[in-house]
């Protein structure tokens, strides 16, 4: 299949429904052939972006692009996306082949083209012992990768997938993120993906977008916002668990907090707010933090545990230790591990050196 791609430009987005204000004026350059994640809590304007994106919502102001050309008013058959919806929607009537072919049929191509492409994308999702059978007789992984091939006999220009794999078990999205990164690669396409999940967005994206309450939080590679978040709200978001925040004030040296002082690091001065990465902490009989556990998560060998102390709940690693709830621990930072932001955490002051990379 020869690909064919394009770049995606958003200006000045905005789009409300009665007094609920969605999307505030967002500016986005989506480059061709790239796998871009927009990510965020529900009812963060996502989803009514991609929608918008595809031409179903209208949006009440700014300008969409698409290869160059301004969509504004272009309607959503004329534009040349295909979308992959949470629903599968599949005629239950049909037969995968049929299913995958109906679009085609529409559009009145040849039918040898039109078995061609079928094949192809049979071949390319692994479909080909399934054609003959409907939708029932599918599991859900099975069913979802039909819904994607009955896009990509298309061979639109734009992909959009609207929370594709939330309907799967735990087991399938993992195989289906698999599938679905191959099938980025296969075909070079430029791909938007909308998700709430951050661990589909680390694993998928060339880039992700980061939004809440309509804003673009901040836009990077997905290792890149993981090590330089541009504020507490993309830095609690990515990572699991999440980052730990607490208040401190500097004091000379030092970061001081209820029951803590840490070495200060950065220019900062004044009321912070202080972030730790939960990998980046251990629990032990030392430390510069002491808290009682409150919740303890195994992952074997190792495991994470969750304390309440003077500074606020904190979660740290601990590896082949006895822990246990009700058990009191000493909390430390192994080496220069220290996220400053400002107080109100709308800004990232210091992230550590030896944490930011670029992915």
């Amino acid at each position: 299949m020869r690909p064919r791609v394009s770049d995606v430009r958003l200006v000045g987005i905005k789009k409300s429904f009665g007094d609920n204000v969605i999307v505030k004026g967002v500016d986005l350059d989506v480059t061709p052939g790239e796998f871009l994640v927009m990510v965020g809590p529900s009812g963060c304007g996502k989803t009514t972006l991609l929608r918008i994106i595809a031409g179903l919502e209208q949006a009440d102001a700014g300008d969409i692009f698409i290869g160059g050309k301004n969509m504004n008013t272009v309607p959503p058959r004329e534009r040349d996306v295909g979308m992959v919806f949470q629903s599968y929607a599949l005629y239950p009537h049909m037969t995968v082949k049929e299913n995958m072919a109906f679009g085609l049929e529409l559009r009145k191509l040849p039918r040898a083209e039109i078995d061609g492409r079928v094949a192809e994308a049979a071949r390319m999702l692994e479909l080909g012992p399934l054609l003959d059978r409907k939708p029932k007789a599918l599991s859900g992984g099975q069913r979802q990768r039909v819904a994607m091939g009955r896009v990509i006999v298309r061979r639109p220009k734009l992909f959009l997938f609207d929370e594709p794999l939330s309907n799967l078990d735990t087991a399938l999205r993992v195989q289906m993120r698999g599938e679905l990164a191959r099938l980025h690669r296969t075909l070079g396409v430029t791909m938007l993906y909308v998700t709430h999940d951050q661990v589909e967005a680390m694993t998928l994206a060339t880039r992700v977008a980061v939004f809440n309450k309509g804003v673009l939080q901040q836009l990077g590679a997905p290792l890149e916002l993981y090590h330089r978040p541009t504020n507490t709200f993309v830095a609690t978001f990515l990572g699991s668990p999440s980052m730990n925040l607490v208040d401190a004030r500097r004091e000379g040296a030092n970061f001081v907090g209820k029951g803590f002082s840490l070495p200060a690091v950065g220019d900062a001065q004044g009321e912070v707010k202080l972030g730790l990465r939960p990998q980046d902490l251990r629990v032990g009989a030392k430390g510069p933090l002491q808290g009682e556990v409150e919740a303890v998560e195994r992952l074997g060998f190792d495991g994470y545990a969750f304390l309440k102390t003077a500074a606020g709940p904190i979660a740290a690693r601990f590896e082949g230790a006895d822990v246990h709830v009700g058990q009191t621990l000493w909390v430390e930072p192994q080496g220069e591990v220290l996220h400053v932001f400002t107080a109100d955490g709308t800004k990232a002051l210091h992230h550590p050196e030896t944490r930011g990379a670029k992915a």
